[in-house]
């Protein structure tokens, strides 16, 4: 499959650099996958389209401030790191820019003590992968996170140029356990009023854990849809959202995924328990899910509007078609909505 069939021209001014000041005021853009058919709203008016019994999936992952901004030791040469996955004994896998001036063996400080001039943090290079990707080793005093908390900066994708004047608004207001290195976007329009709202309408709300990485900053790099590989995320399930989980797959009621990290954790679960009943697990996903495939359990799915020829414009055409999908954002570029991590919201759900 080719992936230029995913490409659509977007005009640069719809690129949201800055989140709305109410989260719920984003705009909300419906998609009948059945019928195809487009209804424009307001992201409130969600609870029109969702039923008593649904069940509401939401990934309670949690951003680090991942985008550390230090020195080379022997030029002082400026390096931005981006912490992906942590490995295990203070080894993390980052993305290093500029790359080229960050090989193996390289030494990199972060931050300087203001009782003895020494550095907070110091990333010593070990390994070295394809597309600015590096395995590092941390050394430091005192804890790790707390560092994090004084050293790091909010990883911002590439797109957004403008400066991020609170934290907490790439964060989700349920976000719990931290690790991603971007935020589940799709989630951002929550807030606990709006979500206590639709719980009094008796939808019912669930929670998964997938800790974003890699294959959030990297762009499809083949031309044969096919021929892509994603990059391993870790996920988790608890028992007690397992059962929610579960009780709506026996009783035949819709499961919502909030985003296409929540999606792809959900369809991974589907694929790990088959026809057993579904239980508190853990693990690494690489699932890619592109037309052509089945949905195992997930019945709708909230997202926001993503990038051209991107995995996940292709994930929703699985679940879409992606003749609705492409007809849909080209509806949402006329009507001149918001796209991206700050943009507008869209709901796919079948009539």
């Amino acid at each position: 499959m080719d992936a230029n069939l995913f490409d659509f021209e977007l005009p640069e001014h719809l690129i949201a650099q800055t989140p709305l000041m109410e989260r719920t005021a984003s705009r909300l853009l419906a998609l009948n996958r059945s019928t195809g058919a487009i209804n424009h709203g307001q992201f409130t008016d969600l609870q029109q389209y969702l039923q008593e019994g649904d069940v509401l999936v939401l990934n309670n992952s949690r951003v680090l401030p991942a985008r550390l901004i230090g020195s080379k030791a022997d030029t002082q040469a400026k390096v931005e790191l981006l912490l992906l996955k942590q490995l295990e004994n203070d080894h993390w896998e980052v993305l290093a820019k500029p790359a080229k001036k960050v090989k193996q063996g390289a030494t990199i400080i972060f931050g300087v003590s203001e009782q003895d001039q020494t550095a907070l943090l110091t990333a010593h290079v070990v390994e070295e992968g394809e597309m600015g990707a590096r395995i590092i080793r941390f050394e430091y005093d005192g804890i790790f996170p707390q560092l994090l908390d004084q050293l790091g900066e909010m990883p911002l994708p590439p797109y957004i140029k403008e400066k991020l004047s609170e934290n907490e608004r790439y964060q989700t207001v349920y976000a719990k356990h931290a690790g991603s290195a971007a935020a589940p976007t799709a989630g951002l329009h929550f807030t606990d009023s709006y979500l206590q709202l639709l719980q009094e309408r008796g939808v019912k709300l669930a929670y998964v854990t997938l800790h974003v990485g890699l294959g959030t900053f990297r762009p499809m790099s083949t031309d044969n849809v096919e021929d892509h590989q994603m990059h391993e995320e870790y996920y988790e399930l608890d028992e007690t959202n397992a059962t929610i989980i579960q009780q709506a797959v026996q009783e035949k009621r819709r499961i919502v995924a909030v985003g296409t990290t929540s999606a792809r954790t959900l369809e991974t679960i589907a694929g790990r328990f088959g026809q057993q009943p579904i239980t508190a697990c853990s693990g690494w996903t690489n699932i890619f899910i592109y037309p052509g495939y089945s949905f195992q359990l997930i019945d709708a799915l909230l997202t926001n509007f993503h990038l051209p020829k991107s995995t996940l414009v292709m994930l929703i055409s699985a679940l879409a078609g992606r003749e609705n999908v492409m007809a849909a954002y080209e509806a949402a570029i006329e009507q001149q909505y918001r796209f991206f991590s700050f943009g507008d919201a869209m709901f796919i759900y079948e009539g």
